[in-house]
């Protein structure tokens, strides 16, 4: 019986760390064991910041790890992987370069003659659909045909391992669409001489589309959290049941980890007075509670109703700032926006009327009615100690915002709660918690 293939590359219990500005030491992965089989197509799926890109830059020898093994075909590995090429998201195309010799690039270094690199170029031009625009330079293309030519500078050396991050973000929806439809192509007719490829994506739907297996990463430092098989038939259709089925198992396994499914209670608990109904779990306008408090006394001082351009000239802020104000002023019902008017809403006019002692219980009010709060005050609920470390909470909204900054996205979490008087933070510690009863002390 003859033994199992090797990996054609793989990492054992790596770990990178980082020194950000300040010199502290930061922890990118911590502990990861991932390889990549013959025959398959791999998705690295997580949340932004979780290490997806300095993984496959690990796996293929471009940056080395702080500590653990990076293995080709089950041999240590030197230098840059022989058998791999990476596809960028941002294209990486030399603008004063033609099709035609951007793609050749991708044959520096390799000993062949000018007839075979002249054949090579042709052919995968052919195959990724760029017939024609040999000539043409890179501001002649759309973003679709430039990704083409990034695809096929990548394969024309006829690598084992085509790795590709987060390759289809710069498109547009169709465009991106055809080309994943394109890569499965290439990789599965068996010609090109391509064994496996790995996907890193933040996108579900992307993983579930292409990949055989996904591996779910978590964030703060990086881990693998679970290895799932994908046994769709190709090709898979994104409406399908069985699509929309893995598409939830998958988000289950990226979110369960802080938010495993609530137990049935028997009756719903009774709304406080005033409260909105709960909304989705959605981004937070990076503006403070005391900004908002000043805008809705602006507002009050001037009959409840101002022109936006108008509260601007009455602030400090510049104008972006402004608008965030309003944006988090009106997420919360303090106020409305009819076309450049801002106006007080029955909350807004209460919350400004209200003794200071009281304030912080309307804000709470308000609160309550979003989602992402919601769900942040659930998850520390159901902890043995109502409390975890910060980087959990960010984990948390990385995976269920992964475009927003998550960094400032916490900052105003934490900002929003204490006021409410729904979080504490310890920040010497990074340990959130909810209110434990003392007064909450804001910067505003």
């Amino acid at each position: 019986m003859s033994a199992a293939p090797r990996p054609i590359a793989a990492v054992s219990g790596v770990r990178k760390t980082f020194r950000d500005e300040a010199g502290r030491e930061r922890v990118i992965l911590d502990g990861v064991d991932f390889e990549v089989r013959k025959g398959e197509v791999v998705a690295v799926l997580g949340p932004s910041g979780c290490g997806k890109s300095t993984l496959l830059r690990i796996l293929i020898g471009l940056i080395a790890p702080t500590a653990g093994r990076v293995l080709s075909h089950g041999a240590p590995l030197s230098g840059i992987h022989a058998g791999a090429a990476l596809v960028f998201q941002s294209f990486a195309l030399f603008p004063w370069l033609s099709v035609e010799e951007n793609v050749r690039i991708g044959l520096t270094g390799r000993d062949v003659s000018e007839a075979d690199a002249a054949a090579r170029v042709g052919d995968v031009i052919a195959r990724v659909g760029l017939s024609g625009h040999e000539r043409a330079t890179p501001k002649e293309l759309s973003g679709g045909m430039k990704q083409r030519v990034g695809i096929a500078r990548a394969l024309v050396s006829g690598p084992e391992l085509l790795c590709m991050d987060e390759p289809f973000s710069a498109l547009d929806v169709m465009t991106a669409e055809l080309l994943r439809a394109e890569v499965y192509r290439l990789w599965s007719d068996g010609d090109t001489g391509l064994s496996s490829v790995l996907l890193v994506t933040h996108l579900i739907e992307e993983a579930v589309t292409l990949a055989d297996r996904i591996v779910v990463l978590g964030a703060n430092p990086g881990t693998v959290r679970r290895e799932i098989p994908n046994t769709l038939p190709h090709p898979r259709e994104p409406r399908s049941p069985e699509f929309l089925r893995m598409v939830e198992k998958i988000h289950d396994a990226v979110t369960g980890v802080h938010l495993p499914e609530e137990e049935p209670a028997p009756a719903p608990a009774p709304a406080l007075p005033g409260r909105v109904a709960i909304g989705p779990f959605v981004p937070l306008p990076p503006a403070k509670v005391g900004e908002m408090l000043g805008l809705l006394e602006i507002l009050a001082d001037h009959g409840g109703e101002m022109d936006l351009f108008d509260v601007d000239a009455l602030t400090e802020w510049d104008f972006g700032r402004t608008i965030a104000v309003v944006k988090a002023a009106e997420l919360l019902d303090l106020v409305d926006t009819p076309k450049n008017r801002v106006v007080l809403t029955d909350p807004g006019r209460a919350l400004v009327a209200a003794a200071p002692r009281e304030k912080p219980l309307l804000f709470r009010r308000q609160l309550l009615g979003l989602g992402t709060f919601v769900t942040v005050v659930r998850a520390l609920a159901r902890r043995e100690d109502a409390s975890a470390r910060g980087e959990v909470v960010r984990d948390l909204l990385a995976e269920r915002l992964p475009n927003e900054a998550t960094s400032a996205l916490f900052e105003t979490l934490v900002n929003w709660g204490r006021f409410a008087q729904l979080l504490d933070y310890d920040a010497p510690a990074d340990e959130l918690s909810l209110f434990g009863g003392r007064a909450a002390e804001t910067d505003g």
